[in-house]
């Protein structure tokens, strides 16, 4: 499955990138009608200068001693000209010329109006009844030069105006899809077992039907899922009192019966019948795992309830079990006081069932709200330790069992938004299993 990209990534290097185009065939439009702009201005500039400079050549030849005779116009300072000339008459003898001109890149028999060489620009104009001409001449690097210039004008906003633009893009749409990711951070910090309407004002309308379609299928899961499970509790709570009398009935039976078969059997239908309760129990525990209620409106220690459920545990199985505790005077968790019961008893639980007898079980608590149980015995293959918490799943031992007891404890993690974790062999050991268990962390203590 690819991996999904940004939307907001998307829009903005999109927009941005969109902007950027757009400018660059704007710049280059521009460019082109100022290109053509520039080649008219230029064009008018050598039209002007010539029919201003060929009346003062005309007059000053004709007040000549010798008109015929070529001459250079002085310049008051040396520079380079970008716009030179050639005076000449009608078999194109040279009468005046500017200090710059070079002959050789006017044309041989002057003429009037526009021409362009491979590297000039030239404008012709006549005096006299076509007796005097004037040809100006113009470098085209000149005019390819400003044109250069107009370009870089343009261009050069846009370098400064792409990463503006691009913050601004990026701003504008984080801003609008703000309600958006507000919406996915509610689904994202929603544990497993919250099936609740997910609130979010002001959606976009392309997103709200979604969010509304989204809320209609949880209410309708969420009542299925209340419907299973008020099924399971009640026929768990129903089956408790038949079962009880039942078994009252049969211990009666047994303790009646005379050696022999008849009490071996009723022995039998004993062990079933309380195979049978604790049966039931668990599928009220995982029914209340399952249906929500698992986090508490205070933060509560969760110190007192830990060694309380141990000394619970140490007199009804015997069974050596350490206690390690953190330093500080108390951790505090925003789950449930019950909740945590019966996580910690189901895991207990499963830890003296399954761990080797001669081994001591390990129940620690660390400060930042981490709960490990950790019990000997032989390493659990990995292919079966990816299943354990799933139902009716069961390590290999002779003990009864109903393969429900990680089954609760995952259903109670996911439904807390906590985190499980399976390692066999345990950390730092060679054999034996344990069950790590981050639980919610509260951020004020309580009071």
């Amino acid at each position: 499955m690819s991996a999904s990209g940004s939307l907001q990534k998307r829009l903005g290097v999109g927009l941005t990138l969109g902007m950027t185009l757009l400018w660059l065939a704007a710049t280059v439009g521009t460019w082109r009608v100022v290109q053509h702009e520039l080649d008219e201005v230029f064009d008018s500039a050598l039209e002007e200068t010539a029919q201003r400079i060929l009346p003062l050549a005309v007059l000053e030849i004709s007040n000549r001693e010798e008109p015929q005779s070529a001459q250079l116009v002085a310049t008051l300072k040396m520079h380079k000209e970008h716009l030179t000339y050639l005076v000449r008459d009608a078999r194109g003898k040279i009468l005046m010329q500017s200090h710059d001109a070079n002959p050789k890149i006017f044309r041989k028999t002057p003429a009037e109006g526009f021409s362009t060489t491979e590297k000039y620009r030239l404008y012709g104009a006549s005096a006299l009844r076509d007796s005097v001409f004037i040809e100006i001449a113009e470098p085209l690097d000149h005019r390819r030069e400003a044109a250069r210039e107009a370009l870089l004008a343009l261009l050069l906003p846009l370098l400064a105006l792409i990463p503006i633009s691009l913050v601004g893009t990026w701003l504008f749409v984080r801003l609008s899809l703000r309600s958006v990711m507000a919406y996915r951070r509610a689904v994202e910090a929603r544990g497993a077992g919250d099936l609740s309407p997910i609130k979010v004002l002001r959606l976009p309308a392309e997103i709200d039907p979604l969010a509304e379609a989204v809320n209609h299928l949880l209410k309708r899961l969420r009542k299925t899922l209340e419907a299973e499970r008020s099924f399971t509790a009640n026929s768990a709570h129903e089956l408790r009192t038949p079962l009880a009398a039942t078994l009252a009935q049969v211990q009666r039976l047994r303790q009646e019966a005379p050696e022999g078969p008849l009490r071996l059997r009723a022995a039998k239908i004993e062990n079933s019948l309380r195979e049978l309760a604790r049966l039931s129990e668990k599928l009220m525990q995982l029914a209340k795992a399952e249906g929500g209620g698992l986090l508490a409106q205070r933060p509560q220690d969760l110190i007192p309830l830990l060694a309380h459920v141990v000394d619970e545990w140490r007199q009804s199985s015997g069974r050596q079990i350490e206690l390690l505790l953190p330093a500080q005077a108390g951790v505090y968790s925003t789950i449930d006081p019950d909740a945590f019961g019966i996580l910690l008893r189901n895991l207990i639980e499963n830890a003296l069932k399954y761990g080797a007898t001669e081994h001591p079980l390990e129940v620690s608590l660390s400060d930042q709200a981490q709960l490990r149980v950790v019990n000997g015995g032989p390493v659990v293959p990995p292919a079966r330790l990816q299943r354990l918490t799933e139902r009716f799943v069961r390590g290999q031992s002779d003990a009864s069992g109903s393969g429900l007891g990680l089954a609760i404890a995952k259903a109670i993690v996911l439904g807390i938004n906590g985190q499980i974790t399976l390692a066999s062999p345990a950390k730092d050991r060679q054999d034996g299993f344990e069950v790590s268990v981050w639980l919610p962390l509260a951020s004020t203590t309580q009071g």
